[in-house]
C-alpha cells in the first residue's frame, strides 16, 4: 500500500468518524430540544387510547341495561302491567342507543292505538318516521304503521306516492307496504295494479303465511290464479332444464 492510500484510507476513517460524532450530536440535540414532547405526546395517545376503550365498554354496558329494561317492559306488558311497564318504555324513548328509542316509541304508539287514541298514536309514528337519528328500518316501519292508522282518512294516492319506496318486491317491509298500496289501488278503482301486487307479495317467500294467504285471495279476487302462475314458471323451468340437459 503506498502513503497515498494510507493517506486516503486515513482520511475515510477520519470523516466517517466524524460524521458519526456529528449524527449523535444531532441526536442528542434533537432529544434535548423534543424529547420531552415525543413523551407527552405518547402518552397523550396512550391515554387517548385507554379513554375509547373504556368509553366503548360504557356503551356496551348501557346497551345490554337498556336490552334488559327493553325485554322486562315486554314481560310486564304480557303480564297485564300497563303502568309499570309503559313507565319504563317513557324511559328507554329517551335512551341513547337509536334502537331501542325506536322500538319503545314505536310499542308507546302501538298501545296508545290500542287505547283509541289514534291521533296521538300518529303522531309519535310520524315523529319515528322523521328522525333522521335512527335506523332506517324503523323509521320506515313507522311509516307502515301511521299510513295504516291514517289509512281511511287519507286519499287513496297518498297513499300510493308515501309507501312508494317501501312497497317495491325485494324490500324488507314489501309485504305491509305493497298490501297498503294495492288496497289504495282498489280504493281508487284500479283492480288491474292492485292485482299484480297482491300477486307478488303471494309469490314472495319470507313474508308471513298469513299475510301471503290473504294477498292470493285478493289476487283470486281479481282474477290471479298466484298458483297456477307458479305451476306454469315451474314447467316452463323444468322445460328449460331438460332441453338443456338434453342438449
Amino acid at each position: 500500500m503506498t502513503p497515498t492510500d494510507k493517506r486516503a484510507g486515513s482520511d475515510e476513517a477520519f470523516l466517517r468518524e466524524v460524521d458519526d460524532a456529528v449524527r449523535a450530536s444531532d441526536l442528542t440535540s434533537f432529544w434535548t430540544r423534543y424529547g420531552r414532547w415525543l413523551l407527552v405526546a405518547l402518552v397523550a395517545g396512550l391515554l387517548a387510547f385507554g379513554g375509547y376503550i373504556i368509553y366503548k365498554n360504557q356503551l356496551q354496558a348501557a346497551a345490554d341495561k337498556q336490552s334488559e329494561e327493553f325485554v322486562d317492559a315486554m314481560d310486564k306488558l304480557r303480564a297485564g302491567q300497563q303502568k309499570e311497564a309503559r313507565a319504563k318504555l317513557a324511559t328507554l324513548a329517551k335512551a341513547d342507543q337509536p334502537g331501542y328509542r325506536a322500538m319503545a316509541q314505536l310499542v308507546e304508539a302501538n298501545l296508545l292505538g290500542e287505547d283509541g287514541k289514534t291521533k296521538e298514536a300518529v303522531a309519535l309514528y310520524a315523529k319515528v318516521a322523521g328522525d333522521s337519528s335512527l335506523p332506517q328500518t324503523f323509521r320506515d316501519l313507522a311509516l307502515i304503521r301511521q299510513t295504516s292508522a291514517e289509512f281511511d282518512t287519507l286519499a287513496p294516492q297518498a297513499v300510493v306516492d308515501r309507501l312508494k319506496p317501501l312497497s317495491t318486491p325485494g324490500h324488507a317491509w314489501f309485504g305491509s307496504a305493497g298490501e297498503l298500496t294495492a288496497l289504495a289501488y282498489i280504493k281508487m278503482g284500479k283492480d288491474n295494479l292492485a292485482g299484480p301486487i297482491f300477486a307478488q307479495i303471494a309469490k314472495q317467500e319470507g313474508l308471513p303465511p298469513s299475510l301471503r294467504s290473504r294477498a292470493q285471495q285478493m289476487a283470486g279476487a281479481m282474477g290471479i290464479d298466484t298458483v297456477q302462475v307458479d305451476e306454469k314458471k315451474n314447467t316452463a323451468t323444468a322445460s328449460a332444464d331438460n332441453a338443456t340437459k338434453g342438449e
